[in-house]
């Protein structure tokens, strides 16, 4: 018996609360350099990514995952390349195929709103993102070696694009 598929669907204002429990309930040192949240947590949607930037997977009423899209700069002669600024999935959801699912919901996202270019950041020692990202057809551009120190650790900072 095939196990039901996760529904993509752009974030709505009601899903706020959800997704900040999930960006909470998947913070990594594998993948974030910032501290994990703490009480009094912020909200999720804030005025730079509303939930017209977030593309969400559901499962079973249960937001399992989503993914930001942005601009990588506020320039005009960069307007034509969108950025993931964010991938997160729940730990249940993992292995179903969601990750994928959702990065290239963004890569069509941003060829619907005319980008020619979509690009991304992650970290050095992320290896599963990174085979994902290759996977589907982004390439390593720029190294910034030992970019950021967590955990004690000099980790370097990949960044990978693609043409749409």
């Amino acid at each position: 018996m095939s196990q039901p598929q996760p529904r993509i669907r752009f974030a709505a204002q009601d899903d706020d609360d959800a997704l900040g429990r999930l960006d909470r309930a998947t913070w990594s040192p594998l993948h974030a350099v910032t501290p994990a949240a703490r009480q009094p947590y912020a909200p999720f949607f804030s005025d730079r990514f509303g939930p017209r930037d977030h593309i969400v997977a559901e499962l079973n009423g249960t937001l399992v995952g989503y993914v930001r899209l942005g601009y990588p700069t506020g320039l005009p002669a960069n307007a034509h390349v969108r950025q993931i600024q964010g991938l997160a999935v729940a730990d249940a959801a993992r292995g179903r195929g969601v990750g994928r699912m959702l990065v290239r919901a963004a890569i069509g996202q941003a060829r619907r709103q005319g980008a020619r270019r979509i690009t991304l950041r992650v970290l050095g020692h992320n290896t599963p993102a990174r085979a994902l990202y290759a996977s589907e057809g982004f390439v390593v551009e720029g190294v910034l070696p030992e970019e950021f120190l967590l955990d004690g650790a000099y980790v370097d900072d990949i960044f990978m694009g693609r043409p749409l």
